[in-house]
């Protein structure tokens, strides 16, 4: 072969907390309160283009803990897991799913890290994030932005 393919690049140049937040709005009492608690776990991915070549990927994980009676705030820890990676020579239609999938794939280890010290030191048990298909909220996600896309039928 005369042509040289160019090598596909993926990096990753930092992966840092971009922000964290913890409330516990009914303290000191709720420490005092029997039962237990819901978790509720929601998960949001962002990523922009930073510059040539260069992408920021953030992974958001909001934790709630609520108990049953009375619907009483428990905690609630916010987490954002950032990364900036480098994509070059990659066909731009795999760019979209590389920083839905791998990236979120990436930082949701450091995410888990951080969700469970912040509420070990807020003084509750640990909480253990599941692990995550972001291959499956990927597709998830793209299949409701065709649906919302569809022409509305009538009967």
């Amino acid at each position: 072969m005369s042509e040289e393919q160019e090598k596909v690049v993926f990096g990753i140049e930092k992966i840092y907390v971009k922000d964290l937040s913890l409330e516990i709005p009914n303290a000191p009492q709720i420490f005092l309160e029997q039962g237990t608690p819901a978790i509720n776990v929601e998960f949001h991915t962002k990523a922009e283009q930073l510059g040539e070549g260069v992408y920021e990927s953030v992974l958001t994980v909001t934790v709630t803990s609520k108990l049953a009676e009375g619907d009483k705030t428990v905690f609630l820890v916010e987490a954002a897991q950032a990364g900036i990676f480098r994509v070059s020579n990659v066909p731009q239609e795999d760019i979209e799913p590389l920083l839905g999938i791998a990236c979120p794939n990436i930082l949701y280890p450091y995410v888990r890290e951080a969700v469970s010290d912040m509420v070990t030191r807020a003084g509750f048990p640990p909480v253990v994030l599941q692990p995550m298909n972001f291959e499956s909220v990927y597709q998830h996600q793209k299949q409701m932005q065709a649906d919302q896309n569809q022409p509305a039928t009538t009967h």
